[in-house]
């Protein structure tokens, strides 16, 4: 079973990231913590992964913002190598695998993906830029890369149950095509090394019928 990670039109706006960071980080939020304060907690730990030379590439759903509008998310995810994690300030772990880590910063929820697995580690060293966040500067998945953690995603996610996060996963994957087109082909000879075949051929319908749908959308 594949393992589940713990997520152009101009970036979202200040009050919308705002809003964002807010609703991922409402369990661990001081009742009077402003926008302004988490916006600027969020900063300070962006600038603290560059001071303190940690390789990482945003992904997840800050990162599908950067490229399409409306995506609300619940956490931050960075992929990072295992072995920085004790070098991340502040951050307490609450669960981690081979793979993956999620625990908090402060009031930030963050979720870390491992570079242990080769897929993540292609995304990060092929597929990532660096992009302006909160004033502070710090590299970030493309849309390419976004896609393939989310294919990748997408079949545990449905033996699983999980049909919402699957159709979330689903509509980001929909809108980054539709802003930024790729061949299928392309997207699939990329995962096809790090899934089972099974699951590429499912993934390949997915991507037929987002390509139909994209299609149909543009007959109107």
């Amino acid at each position: 079973m594949t393992p589940v990670p713990p997520a152009s039109p101009p970036p979202a706006r200040r009050d919308d990231l705002a809003s964002v960071i807010r609703d991922a980080s409402l369990p661990y939020l001081a009742p009077d913590m402003s926008d302004a304060n988490l916006l600027e907690t969020t900063r300070r730990f962006i600038r603290t992964l560059e001071s303190a030379n940690i390789p990482h590439v945003l992904v997840g759903g800050l990162a599908v913002l950067q490229y399409v509008d409306g995506r609300n998310t619940r956490d931050i995810d960075l992929i990072i190598a295992a072995e920085d994690l004790e070098r991340l300030p502040g951050f307490l772990l609450e669960e981690k695998n081979d793979w993956f880590a999620t625990g908090i910063c402060g009031p930030l929820r963050v979720d870390l993906l491992f570079t242990a697995n080769p897929l993540f580690a292609h995304v990060r060293e092929h597929h990532s830029e660096e992009r302006s966040f909160l004033n502070a500067r710090l590299r970030c998945a493309t849309p390419q890369g976004i896609i393939l953690l989310k294919l990748f995603a997408l079949p545990s996610l449905y033996r699983q149950g999980n049909i919402d996060r699957a159709a979330l996963y689903e509509t980001d994957i929909l809108q980054l095509l539709h802003h930024h087109p790729l061949e299928s082909g392309t997207l699939l000879n990329t995962l096809a090394p790090h899934m089972i075949t099974s699951d590429i051929n499912a993934l390949r319908n997915v991507l037929t019928d987002i390509d139909a749908r994209l299609k149909h959308a543009h007959r109107f």
